[in-house]
């Protein structure tokens, strides 16, 4: 079973100004993988908090895969590219290349998109777009792929 935590980043929805829609809508995305969702959070756009977060989920629990939603885009106070930049050992572009790719056949604006993946340690990060319909869309582009990269990640399978 696939051990996951989901992080969105939003300092309104950290602050209770509006509820989370993002994480939500990955754990629905994650469903047809029955996978066992160990963290979920919200924090503020800090790129400190953000790379603190993904360390610990990787480092200290292990999780094989984190998925953050928000803070992709080209706004001012957007760093979780960043953060997770600063914690990834390996980068895995593929991902977030697809998730664009077909973004664009949905809207122009999925080309904004700053999105990272990496590998840190054993566990798969992904930054995820904040809208809940670029979550769904992002996710089930790339889910094929998920469970066969956690396992090369973690050494049960071989690429």
């Amino acid at each position: 079973m696939m051990r996951v935590g989901i992080l969105t980043v939003s300092d309104r929805s950290s602050r209770g100004e509006r509820p989370d829609a993002g994480g939500p809508a990955v754990e629905s995305a994650l469903a047809s993988l029955h996978p066992r969702v160990e963290r979920y959070e919200v924090v503020p756009d800090d790129p400190q908090t953000i790379s603190d977060r993904l360390s610990l989920w990787a480092d200290e629990l292990g999780l094989d895969l984190i998925l953050t939603t928000g803070g992709t885009g080209l706004g001012p106070r957007d760093f979780t590219p960043e953060a997770t930049l600063r914690v990834v050992d390996r980068n895995a572009p593929g991902l977030v290349e697809a998730m664009r790719s077909n973004g664009r056949t949905h809207t122009p604006h999925a080309m904004l998109s700053r999105a990272v993946a990496g590998v840190r340690g054993r566990s798969l990060i992904i930054n995820l777009p904040g809208s809940p319909r670029a979550v769904v869309e992002g996710l089930e582009t790339i889910l094929p792929a998920l469970p066969h990269a956690v396992e090369v990640i973690k050494g049960e399978a071989r690429e």
